[in-house]
Order: structure tokens, then C-alpha cells, then sequence
């Protein structure tokens, strides 16, 4: 089993460009939980070779090594279950109990009626973040269980108004359909309390000195990705996912759309390719942007890196792009539609704030 890892390791690493530094890591790294094993021959257990990260061992190659092998046995605890492990752990047994009811339903949803879908990890989150403060505020009063709770408690935990009392509504409005659906709890106390909706926040526009430093950077990176949103208006996703065959004669080729590049967009990118071709010289990764995390894999950067490259959000270039626009063209609502994939009302939005 060593002899074959070691040249599947030497195979995968030639394919994906990796350094010999790296090789010579991994390939002690390997020896060591090959050594560690209680059954040899058996796959790798992923907490026993992440416990090599105490040593040095970039244990995130290692993963992905024996994971292409089919010789992984991934037993390491999903971050989202430890997450809500850790939320409840002080709330008393039976409302434990009730919650952990509840998370299972969202993350795998349900097959017996009331029947639904997963939902998404961070929409699971959300919920139950909106929710605790009112489940520890009832704990603290006595309660033990959800079947306890009636209108006038939730209507004495809600906050008076805004987003705080929104969010919490939703998050309770949710935990609370979803128990009264399974027959966990007999009643819904919160369906007939209004809790009103979000309050969005208006689009702002950026300070033209912030906008310059990042556009006229040395930081090859900062530059090209402030250029792209501050001319064309990406949003995270599409940079983090942009390939290097999406960008040629001059074009950004994204999303069925043709987008002409200016000439100050074309140089940073230029700079940027150049600098990236001397980091990384055999990487094999196809997105435009990657960092020293992910040049030896195929995976895109991640939304933080982007952030930090910038020294702002997307999403702040990207409203003070669309606003521009949107003053520019007159306030023509169907021009910023199409040229930045909003839909009627986030363009009201603009346009509203832009007034």
C-alpha cells in the first residue's frame, strides 16, 4: 500500500504542478500516518492525518491524495454539526433534544410528510443564530422544553422593531413550523404575531480616494480584481470562478455575455497573468485568480482571499459601479438590469437611493 500511494502521491503531484517542497512534505507526511495505522492496509482515517498538522505536515495535500485513491475514510465531524453542538450545549436536555429534531429535518430534509428539501448549511445557521438569544432567554426563565412556550413568551424575548425583531421572527416563525409539522411540539406560538420583514440596506458609494488606491495598486492581484468590479460591476462568485479561457482577444467571455475589456482593465489583468506565471509556473489550477492555498489543486480562491486582495468588499466596488451607471444613463432601470444581472427591484433600489 506504501509503494502504490507513494507513486499515485509522485502522479498526482506532477499532474497538478505541485513543487518539490511540496512532494518531499507530503511524501513524509504520508509515511507517517501509513506508520501511525492500526490496521495496515486500511484506508486513512482524515483525523488521524490531520493530526500530523501538529508537526507541519500540510495535511490538506494529504487529504486530497487519498482521496483521489479511493483510500480515504473521512470520519471527521461536519463543521456545521460541531457548530450546533456547541450553540445549544447550554440549554437544558429535552430543548437539546427538540432542536437536534429540528437540524436534522433541515440539513436532510424529509421524506414522511410535512415532506421538504435540505436546506443549505448557511441557511440552517441563520436560523437557529436569529432563534438562540430567545431559546436561552426561555431556558434562563424556567423552560426546559418548546412545548412550554406560549404567545405572550415569545412576544416577551422579540425585540420592539427593525431587523433584530425580523430576524428573530423568521428564525423562530421557522424552528416552530418545522416542530409543529413533526408533532415535536402542539402549537405554533408565534404564527399569530406579526414580526415584520427586513430592512434592506441602502447601496453606498465609495470614496473615490479608497477606490483609486486599490484600482492604482503595486499588488498585481488588487489591482486586476478592483478593475474588473469597478468597470464591470462582477459580483464575488463570478470572480472566484473566472477561468483563464473565459478572457481572450480582448473579451470577457462570462454568463452568455461578450464584454469588451478597456485598455486599463486589459493592463492590470496583463500584470496579473505575468505575476501569477512567476509564482505559480506549472500550476495546473484554470481560474484567473489563485493563491498559494489553492495553486496545487483545481479549486477556486475563496470569497475571504478576494476581500482581503481588495482591501474592500465586492459587493462595495460593485454598488459604486452601478450607481455610477445608473447616473450616467439618466436612471434607465432596464440598462443596469442588463449589464449587471439585477432584477426590477434591486434596481428600484438604486434608483431610489441614487435620487
Amino acid at each position: 500500500m506504501a509503494t502504490f500511494l507513494d507513486k499515485f502521491l509522485i502522479d498526482h503531484a506532477n499532474t497538478y504542478g505541485w513543487s518539490l517542497t511540496a512532494i518531499k512534505s507530503a511524501r513524509r507526511g504520508l509515511t507517517i500516518a501509513l506508520g501511525l495505522q492500526d490496521t495496515p492496509g486500511a484506508p486513512l482515517r482524515a483525523t488521524d492525518i490531520l493530526n500530523l498538522q501538529q508537526i507541519g505536515i500540510n495535511t490538506l495535500r494529504l487529504l486530497e491524495v487519498c482521496a483521489a485513491a479511493g483510500l480515504l475514510e473521512d470520519d471527521r465531524e461536519p463543521a456545521v454539526d460541531k457548530w450546533f453542538s456547541t450553540a445549544v450545549a447550554d440549554l437544558p436536555e429535552q430543548m437539546r433534544n427538540e432542536l437536534s429534531r429540528w437540524y436534522a429535518i433541515m440539513s436532510n430534509g424529509s421524506s414522511i410528510p410535512p415532506r421538504s428539501k435540505p436546506r443549505s448549511e448557511q441557511t440552517t445557521r441563520l436560523y437557529l443564530r436569529w432563534s438562540l438569544p430567545a431559546l436561552r432567554a426561555w431556558a434562563a426563565g424556567g423552560h426546559t422544553t418548546l412545548r412550554e412556550i406560549t404567545t405572550e413568551d415569545v412576544k416577551n424575548v422579540l425585540p420592539a422593531s427593525g431587523n433584530p425583531r425580523a430576524r428573530m421572527g423568521q428564525g423562530l416563525r421557522c424552528l416552530f413550523r418545522v416542530l409543529k409539522g413533526h408533532r415535536i411540539t402542539f402549537f405554533n406560538p408565534i404564527s399569530p404575531i406579526r414580526t415584520g420583514t427586513h430592512e434592506t440596506r441602502q447601496p453606498m458609494p465609495l470614496a473615490s480616494a479608497v477606490l483609486r488606491d486599490a484600482f492604482n495598486s503595486e499588488d498585481p492581484a488588487r489591482a486586476a480584481l478592483t478593475a474588473i468590479v469597478a468597470f464591470h460591476g462582477l459580483r464575488s462568485g463570478q470572480l472566484r470562478k473566472l477561468r483563464l479561457t473565459d478572457i481572450h482577444d480582448g473579451r470577457l467571455h462570462l454568463d452568455n455575455r461578450v464584454i469588451p475589456l478597456p485598455q486599463p482593465v486589459r493592463d492590470r489583468l496583463a500584470a496579473w497573468l505575468s505575476y501569477r506565471e512567476q509564482r505559480w509556473p506549472v500550476t495546473r489550477n484554470p481560474h484567473v485568480f489563485i493563491s498559494r492555498r489553492n495553486a496545487l489543486d483545481t479549486s477556486p480562491v475563496g470569497s475571504q482571499w478576494i476581500t482581503t486582495s481588495m482591501g474592500m468588499t465586492v459587493q462595495q466596488a460593485r454598488e459604486d459601479r452601478i450607481l455610477h451607471e445608473l447616473q450616467s444613463s439618466k436612471g434607465d432601470l432596464r440598462r443596469i438590469c442588463d449589464m449587471f444581472g439585477l432584477s426590477i427591484a434591486g434596481a428600484t433600489r438604486y434608483a431610489t437611493t441614487n435620487a
